[in-house]
């Protein structure tokens, strides 16, 4: 079973509806992604008009993330795809201890969440380790940062492209990589429910 290399989003706009094929690239196999879910991924998110009235050229809204989560739910549910999916908002938007977010990382899902690069931007948050996060970042770049703890890496190209210290994303302010303000923060949990690690199947491991 072959889990394709994570990919760059195609033009200034497309974060979102990437960001999230992403996710689901790397919880599951190519052979196992049905082509509904990439249609349905790209028909539902590019929905937000700029000022002259364009389509998609303001990217993606919360409420397309919103649904798009809900129908991933509902697919998990008809037994096409062992998918389940979760949309956080606000206060439970945060990277650390105890937080929705690191829970999920460490029990084998996925975040795609919103945050500041430039302009507001959808990464993939793919593992947690010691306060360090690993991301898959779909906007190509290929200098190092400025900010000389924010790590380039193209040796995992399944899994992350970026390493970024934790406490870049808590920041209230536009700074490069925050959430931003605790209000208006969003973000969606992917989870394989076939490979999702509970309390009983991370017991049976230890034993």
């Amino acid at each position: 079973m072959m889990h394709n290399p994570l990919r760059y989003q195609l033009s200034e706009y497309d974060c979102g509806p990437t960001a999230v094929l992403n996710g689901i690239s790397f919880l599951f196999p190519r052979e196992a992604i049905p082509p509904e879910i990439i249609r349905n991924t790209m028909l539902y998110c590019l929905d937000c008009y700029n000022a002259e009235g364009i389509q998609g050229k303001s990217g993606t809204s919360a409420a397309a993330m919103m649904f798009l989560t809900n129908w991933l739910n509902g697919f998990g549910k008809i037994g096409q795809l062992p998918i389940s999916a979760e949309y956080l908002s606000d206060r439970s938007v945060y990277i650390g201890q105890g937080g929705r977010i690191n829970d999920c990382l460490h029990h084998g899902g996925v975040a795609i969440v919103r945050l500041f690069f430039d302009d507001p931007h959808y990464v993939l948050l793919t593992g947690e380790e010691k306060g360090m996060v690993q991301m898959f970042d779909p906007y190509y770049v290929d200098q190092p940062f400025r900010q000389k703890d924010i790590l380039l890496d193209t040796d995992h190209p399944c899994e992350y492209n970026r390493i970024v210290p934790a406490h870049y994303f808590n920041q209230e302010s536009e700074e490069i990589y925050s959430l931003g303000p605790t209000e208006g923060r969003e973000a969606v949990l992917l989870f394989n429910e076939e490979t999702r690690l509970t309390p009983e199947k991370t017991i049976e491991y230890f034993i």
